[in-house]
């Protein structure tokens, strides 16, 4: 296996992740399994859980399914192509919730260009509580107008 190789595929699966995100989220999150995202814009209950963490275990399986692929068959590029999954999973967590939801206290005083760009297009995104009408559906590339002063 060529180092490089599994390098641009890891490096391939985690920007497609950022489309998949998009895509998921404007499409299936907020369409057909708009009863598991809801709980995210208007929460309708006591838990800290939200309906919407549904989401993290669905791509958690994919990332694994692939893992294991590559390790136990010849589907090799299964190893970058999960471990690509986990490592957007893992700063998707680290972006929305922690440090735009706050759902563990750190990160509280990032303040520099990017955090507040991605910050402005999350708030415009959670400024629609219902299914329709959303905005700004990615979340590690958002739009440039977000980073204007």
């Amino acid at each position: 296996m060529n180092t490089l190789i599994w390098i641009l595929i890891f490096i391939s699966t985690f920007a497609f992740m950022e489309f998949m995100a998009w895509f998921s989220h404007k499409y299936i999150m907020h369409g057909f399994l708009w009863v598991l995202h809801s709980d995210h814009h208007h929460k309708d209950h006591d838990s800290w859980f939200e309906r919407n963490d549904a989401f993290f275990i669905i791509y958690a399986v994919v990332s694994m399914s692939f893992i294991l692929a590559g390790v136990k068959t010849w589907f090799w590029y299964g190893l970058p192509i999960g471990f690509g999954i986990m490592v957007y999973g893992a700063a998707y967590f680290l972006v929305h919730d922690i440090f735009i939801h706050q759902r563990f206290k750190l990160f509280r005083n990032a303040n520099n260009r990017y955090a507040k760009g991605v910050r402005r297009a999350h708030k415009m995104h959670h400024k629609h509580t219902g299914k329709e009408d959303g905005e700004c559906f990615g979340m590690l590339f958002v739009p440039f107008k977000y980073f204007k002063k």
